[in-house]
């Protein structure tokens, strides 16, 4: 069955856009007084309301009334939503001073949510995933990254990934698992860091593959992690399985971002470290460059340095980064706001980053905009003008949401 929803005073359908470099607002695309032709979840059409009810006329009209702007569904490209335990001591601890990695080599940090997590139940952990995720999605988030990275053993990150998975068919939204058992090496591992990941090569990551539980590999480099080196031997051995590959990097110093050019990953996120040499080197590869301002936020740092990645051609997606020790807020909306505040982005620029730039991050051509045969992923806000959402800060938010053509 066909349906028009509509009208909308502006429909954003962020068609031909490019994928890398700087993008000015007018180079956005608005179909004024719009609407969506759906059928079976799928966008049929778009374009002029009237238009469009003359061309359809057995379509079954979902008529909006009052004023609205339709932007497509965000997506999420980078999150942690799967986990148990609170990190408020973490918060309270650096703003008393301390730095995330003195606060983690003091029993906090990553392992203190490690150590919780493997004390929750899978289904307490699908129920607290599916909380977060349904929030996002209220929010327009349609799709949501999640990773893995807070069981560090093997039963413990098959058991957070059957959660995610779990948790995928629950929620509206779309769940796209990825693994990062790779975070850090576990304290109660007796062995290097490298035998850490020989075992999830020869143990977690065949098993992964076997119950299809994510095609999507992740590590963490920084000191207080994994090195270049060791880094290279895992992502080169998680290729040769045939995962894709994303990499945390340049958080806290550079490097990470070297390796995820060399191993062609989809994406490096974070970047607060990255200098002059890093930003050229990103910007000029494949992979994608994703900001992650609620963990600048959630720890009082630098932001991503957005404004030369785009200026220097680089791709750049905005992720929330929503986890319980450096990013508890989980508003991407308010976020990339912020970012673009202080880095200076157009608003083309911040919303290419949360839709089309952040699909691209996970090799998804489906969603992030409004064009035919693409799902039927979008929301809309209560404004005449596209530009006060982005004014507003994140502030107002969606009132309606719409995954594959249902409003949820």
């Amino acid at each position: 069955m066909q349906k028009i929803i509509g009208p909308f005073i502006q429909l954003l359908d962020m068609s031909g856009l490019p994928l890398k470099g700087a993008i000015k607002s007018d180079q956005l695309k608005i179909i004024q007084h719009a609407a969506v032709v759906v059928e079976e979840g799928i966008i049929v059409a778009t374009g002029k309301f009237t238009d469009l009810a003359h061309q359809f006329p057995k379509a079954v009209l979902e008529e909006m009334e009052g004023d609205y702007v339709l932007l497509p569904g965000f997506v999420d490209c980078h999150t942690h939503l799967c986990w148990d335990g609170s990190r408020a001591n973490d918060y309270a601890a650096r703003l008393d001073g301390k730095t995330y990695l003195e606060i983690a080599e003091a029993g906090g940090g990553i392992w203190s949510t490690v150590t919780h997590t493997r004390q929750s139940t899978a289904t307490e952990l699908i129920k607290k995933t599916v909380q977060r995720a349904n929030h996002h999605l209220k929010n327009g988030v349609t799709t949501i990254e999640v990773k893995s990275g807070y069981g560090l053993s093997v039963e413990e990150e098959i058991k957070i990934l059957q959660a995610i998975k779990a948790a995928d068919q629950t929620t509206k939204a779309d769940l796209i698992p990825t693994c990062l058992a790779a975070h850090m090496k576990p304290k109660d591992f007796n062995g290097s860091n490298i035998e850490y990941l020989e075992m999830l090569v020869n143990e977690l990551l065949p098993r992964i593959k076997d119950e299809k539980l994510t095609n999507r590999i992740d590590i963490f480099i920084e000191r207080s992690a994994f090195s270049k080196e060791e880094a290279l031997y895992y992502l080169q051995s998680a290729k040769l399985l045939g995962f894709d590959i994303t990499v945390h990097g340049d958080q806290f110093s550079v490097g990470g971002s070297e390796v995820a050019v060399q191993v062609n990953a989809l994406s490096v996120d974070h970047l607060e470290a990255s200098g002059e040499k890093e930003i050229q080197m990103v910007a000029a590869s494949d992979t994608i460059a994703v900001a992650l301002p609620g963990a600048s936020i959630g720890l009082g740092m630098a932001f991503t340095p957005a404004r030369k990645i785009l200026d220097k051609g680089g791709a750049l997606a905005i992720g929330s980064d929503w986890n319980p020790g450096s990013a508890p807020m989980g508003d991407l909306l308010t976020q990339a706001c912020i970012l673009g505040a202080y880095e200076k982005l157009s608003i083309a620029e911040t919303l290419a980053g949360l839709t089309t730039r952040a699909a691209a991050a996970l090799k998804l051509n489906s969603i992030g905009s409004i064009e035919k045969c693409k799902l039927a992923d979008f929301q809309a806000y209560p404004v005449d003008d596209y530009r006060a959402i982005f004014y507003h800060q994140g502030s107002i938010k969606p009132s309606k949401v719409w995954k594959r053509g249902v409003e949820v």
